[in-house]
Protein backbone atom coordinates (compact mmCIF):
# COMPACT_ATOMS: atom_id res chain seq x y z
CA UNK A 1 0.00 0.00 0.00
CA UNK A 2 2.88 2.17 1.01
CA UNK A 3 4.45 1.89 -2.65
CA UNK A 4 0.93 2.79 -4.26
CA UNK A 5 0.47 6.20 -2.03
CA UNK A 6 3.97 6.87 -3.54
CA UNK A 7 2.89 6.41 -6.79
CA UNK A 8 -0.19 8.43 -6.70
CA UNK A 9 1.63 11.21 -5.07
CA UNK A 10 4.29 10.86 -8.24
CA UNK A 11 1.10 11.03 -10.64
CA UNK A 12 -0.03 14.67 -8.76
CA UNK A 13 3.79 15.59 -9.20
CA UNK A 14 4.25 14.62 -12.86
CA UNK A 15 0.67 15.67 -14.03
CA UNK A 16 1.13 19.12 -12.26
CA UNK A 17 -2.37 18.60 -10.91
CA UNK A 18 -3.84 21.49 -8.21
CA UNK A 19 -5.95 21.95 -5.71
CA UNK A 20 -9.47 21.03 -6.96
CA UNK A 21 -8.43 18.92 -9.61
CA UNK A 22 -9.52 14.99 -9.50
CA UNK A 23 -7.51 11.94 -9.09
CA UNK A 24 -8.08 9.22 -11.39
CA UNK A 25 -10.87 6.56 -10.91
CA UNK A 26 -10.37 3.79 -8.27
CA UNK A 27 -10.24 1.13 -11.16
CA UNK A 28 -7.96 3.65 -13.17
CA UNK A 29 -5.52 3.84 -10.79
CA UNK A 30 -5.91 0.21 -10.21
CA UNK A 31 -5.01 -0.22 -14.07
CA UNK A 32 -2.37 1.99 -14.01
CA UNK A 33 -0.28 0.84 -11.05
CA UNK A 34 -0.75 -3.05 -11.49
CA UNK A 35 -2.65 -2.67 -8.06
CA UNK A 36 -5.86 -4.22 -6.20
CA UNK A 37 -8.72 -2.21 -5.61
CA UNK A 38 -8.62 -2.19 -2.09
CA UNK A 39 -4.68 -1.71 -2.20
CA UNK A 40 -6.05 1.90 -4.15
CA UNK A 41 -8.98 2.78 -1.79
CA UNK A 42 -6.40 2.08 1.37
CA UNK A 43 -3.76 4.36 -0.47
CA UNK A 44 -6.52 7.01 -1.06
CA UNK A 45 -7.27 7.01 2.73
CA UNK A 46 -3.91 7.35 3.67
CA UNK A 47 -3.73 10.63 1.59
CA UNK A 48 -7.04 11.45 2.44
CA UNK A 49 -5.74 11.32 6.09
CA UNK A 50 -2.88 13.54 5.60
CA UNK A 51 -4.88 16.15 3.76
CA UNK A 52 -3.75 15.47 0.22
CA UNK A 53 -7.12 14.53 -1.08
CA UNK A 54 -10.86 14.89 -0.31
CA UNK A 55 -13.39 12.30 -1.26
CA UNK A 56 -16.28 14.37 -2.64
CA UNK A 57 -19.71 12.66 -3.60
CA UNK A 58 -19.85 12.12 -7.71
CA UNK A 59 -16.69 13.45 -8.43
CA UNK A 60 -14.13 11.43 -6.29
CA UNK A 61 -10.88 12.08 -4.73
CA UNK A 62 -10.15 16.03 -5.23
CA UNK A 63 -6.56 17.15 -4.64
CA UNK A 64 -6.79 19.62 -1.40
CA UNK A 65 -4.49 21.50 0.68
CA UNK A 66 -5.28 20.64 4.14
CA UNK A 67 -1.49 18.86 4.75
CA UNK A 68 -0.94 21.57 7.51
CA UNK A 69 -4.10 21.05 9.15
CA UNK A 70 -3.67 17.49 9.25
CA UNK A 71 -0.75 17.53 10.15
CA UNK A 72 -0.99 20.13 13.08
CA UNK A 73 -3.79 17.66 14.84
CA UNK A 74 -1.73 15.10 14.30
CA UNK A 75 1.15 16.83 15.98
CA UNK A 76 -1.33 18.37 18.83
CA UNK A 77 0.24 16.93 21.70
CA UNK A 78 3.25 19.36 20.78
CA UNK A 79 1.16 22.38 21.08
CA UNK A 80 1.60 22.80 24.67
CA UNK A 81 5.29 23.60 23.84
CA UNK A 82 7.18 21.71 27.22
CA UNK A 83 10.93 21.14 27.09
CA UNK A 84 10.18 17.83 25.52
CA UNK A 85 8.28 18.79 22.14
CA UNK A 86 10.59 21.04 22.07
CA UNK A 87 13.42 18.94 22.10
CA UNK A 88 11.37 16.66 19.55
CA UNK A 89 10.65 19.14 17.03
CA UNK A 90 14.17 20.95 16.93
CA UNK A 91 15.41 17.27 16.82
CA UNK A 92 13.32 16.55 13.37
CA UNK A 93 15.10 20.73 12.16
CA UNK A 94 18.24 19.45 13.17
CA UNK A 95 18.24 16.08 10.93
CA UNK A 96 17.31 18.31 8.12
CA UNK A 97 18.49 21.77 7.97
CA UNK A 98 21.68 20.78 9.98
CA UNK A 99 22.45 18.08 6.73
CA UNK A 100 21.06 19.57 3.66
CA UNK A 101 24.56 21.91 3.43
CA UNK A 102 26.06 19.73 0.34
CA UNK A 103 22.49 20.24 -1.45
CA UNK A 104 22.39 23.54 -1.10
CA UNK A 105 25.54 24.23 -2.50
CA UNK A 106 24.80 22.09 -5.64
CA UNK A 107 21.36 24.19 -5.86
CA UNK A 108 21.55 27.05 -4.08
CA UNK A 109 21.18 30.55 -6.10
CA UNK A 110 21.66 33.89 -5.39
CA UNK A 111 17.76 34.55 -5.29
CA UNK A 112 17.73 31.97 -2.60
CA UNK A 113 19.94 34.15 -0.55
CA UNK A 114 18.15 37.49 -1.09
CA UNK A 115 14.45 35.42 0.23
CA UNK A 116 16.46 34.43 3.05
CA UNK A 117 17.72 37.91 3.66
CA UNK A 118 14.26 39.20 3.44
CA UNK A 119 12.53 37.30 5.52
CA UNK A 120 15.11 37.86 8.08
CA UNK A 121 14.43 41.71 7.61
CA UNK A 122 10.81 41.58 7.78
CA UNK A 123 11.36 39.57 11.21
CA UNK A 124 13.11 42.46 12.81
CA UNK A 125 11.34 44.74 11.53
CA UNK A 126 8.04 43.96 12.85
CA UNK A 127 6.79 44.41 16.66
CA UNK A 128 4.15 41.88 16.06
CA UNK A 129 5.56 38.35 17.67
CA UNK A 130 2.98 36.22 15.66
CA UNK A 131 4.08 38.20 12.26
CA UNK A 132 7.86 37.67 13.71
CA UNK A 133 7.69 34.33 13.97
CA UNK A 134 6.14 33.54 10.43
CA UNK A 135 8.55 35.50 9.28
CA UNK A 136 11.02 33.50 11.16
CA UNK A 137 9.53 30.18 10.02
CA UNK A 138 9.76 31.60 6.42
CA UNK A 139 13.64 31.99 6.56
CA UNK A 140 14.03 28.75 7.33
CA UNK A 141 11.65 27.11 5.09
CA UNK A 142 13.24 29.46 2.18
CA UNK A 143 16.45 27.88 2.98
CA UNK A 144 15.14 24.42 2.66
CA UNK A 145 13.20 25.33 -0.39
CA UNK A 146 16.91 26.17 -1.67
CA UNK A 147 17.78 22.66 -1.50
CA UNK A 148 15.66 21.84 -4.37
CA UNK A 149 14.44 18.44 -2.69
CA UNK A 150 10.55 18.75 -3.14
CA UNK A 151 9.77 16.15 -0.48
CA UNK A 152 11.58 17.97 2.20
CA UNK A 153 10.41 20.78 1.26
CA UNK A 154 6.56 19.78 1.46
CA UNK A 155 7.40 18.30 4.68
CA UNK A 156 8.84 21.16 6.27
CA UNK A 157 5.83 22.52 4.94
CA UNK A 158 3.18 20.18 7.06
CA UNK A 159 5.33 21.41 9.81
CA UNK A 160 5.16 25.08 9.49
CA UNK A 161 1.97 25.56 12.07
CA UNK A 162 3.98 23.86 15.18
CA UNK A 163 6.80 25.43 14.19
CA UNK A 164 5.39 28.77 14.13
CA UNK A 165 4.08 27.94 17.38
CA UNK A 166 6.99 27.17 19.23
CA UNK A 167 9.10 30.27 17.39
CA UNK A 168 6.17 32.55 18.78
CA UNK A 169 6.62 31.13 22.12
CA UNK A 170 10.50 31.70 21.68
CA UNK A 171 10.13 34.96 20.52
CA UNK A 172 7.85 36.56 23.85
CA UNK A 173 10.90 38.13 24.73
CA UNK A 174 12.60 40.98 22.57
CA UNK A 175 15.96 40.09 22.81
CA UNK A 176 15.10 36.19 21.31
CA UNK A 177 13.77 38.50 18.30
CA UNK A 178 17.45 40.20 17.82
CA UNK A 179 19.72 37.44 18.77
CA UNK A 180 17.48 35.25 15.89
CA UNK A 181 18.55 37.94 13.45
CA UNK A 182 22.10 37.79 14.13
CA UNK A 183 22.32 33.83 14.03
CA UNK A 184 20.21 33.89 10.78
CA UNK A 185 22.85 36.66 8.85
CA UNK A 186 26.07 34.36 10.69
CA UNK A 187 24.06 31.33 8.48
CA UNK A 188 23.62 33.57 5.23
CA UNK A 189 27.25 34.53 5.22
CA UNK A 190 28.45 30.87 5.60
CA UNK A 191 26.07 30.14 2.67
CA UNK A 192 27.89 32.79 0.94
CA UNK A 193 30.83 31.90 2.14
CA UNK A 194 30.29 28.19 0.93
CA UNK A 195 31.62 27.22 4.94
CA UNK A 196 30.28 23.55 6.08
CA UNK A 197 31.73 24.56 9.03
CA UNK A 198 30.54 27.91 9.95
CA UNK A 199 27.29 26.53 8.73
CA UNK A 200 27.12 24.01 11.58
CA UNK A 201 28.38 25.58 14.09
CA UNK A 202 25.56 28.43 13.37
CA UNK A 203 23.29 26.28 12.94
CA UNK A 204 23.33 24.11 15.77
CA UNK A 205 23.66 27.66 18.18
CA UNK A 206 20.86 28.52 16.44
CA UNK A 207 18.61 25.28 17.03
CA UNK A 208 19.33 25.48 20.82
CA UNK A 209 18.75 29.28 21.15
CA UNK A 210 15.21 29.07 21.79
CA UNK A 211 15.73 26.64 24.59
CA UNK A 212 16.79 29.47 26.85
CA UNK A 213 13.35 31.23 26.72
CA UNK A 214 10.91 28.13 27.47
CA UNK A 215 9.95 27.53 31.37
CA UNK A 216 12.39 24.61 32.72
CA UNK A 217 10.37 21.77 33.80
CA UNK A 218 9.97 20.93 37.12
CA UNK A 219 11.97 17.76 39.07
CA UNK A 220 10.46 14.71 39.55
Amino acid sequence: MDQVVLKIRGLIRDKALRVGDTLPSEAELSAMFGAGRNTVREAVRTLRAYGVVESRQKVGAVITNGQQTAVAKLLSVAMDISLESFRDIQGYRRLTEMNIFPNLMQNMTDEDLARMEDANARMISTTDLFEASRWDYRFHQAMVDAARNTTLSELYGMLEPVICRLMEVGKSRRPAVREAEAQHGAIVQALRERSAIDFAYHMNRHLDAGLVFLPQEAPD
